[in-house]
């Protein structure tokens, strides 16, 4: 091979690790999200229907006026 076909993959061989990179940033920005997706609305849902029956079997209709 001659030397601009050498120079030519060597610069290819640099933006692909560069695009590597990138891509793994981007994957691991992804599952951050996702992470704080879950955390946020999933797990309050699950709160919500651990502690909503709860609620409603500790109020009295007496307590109510009914």
């Amino acid at each position: 091979m001659d030397q601009e076909t050498l120079n030519k993959l060597g610069a290819l061989e640099k933006k692909i690790d560069a695009i590597y990179s990138s891509v793994e940033k981007t994957r691991k920005y992804f599952l951050f999200t996702l992470i704080i997706t879950v955390v946020m609305i999933v797990l309050p849902i699950i709160g919500l229907v651990v502690v909503i029956p709860i609620f409603l079997s500790s109020l009295n209709l007496s307590n109510l006026g009914l």
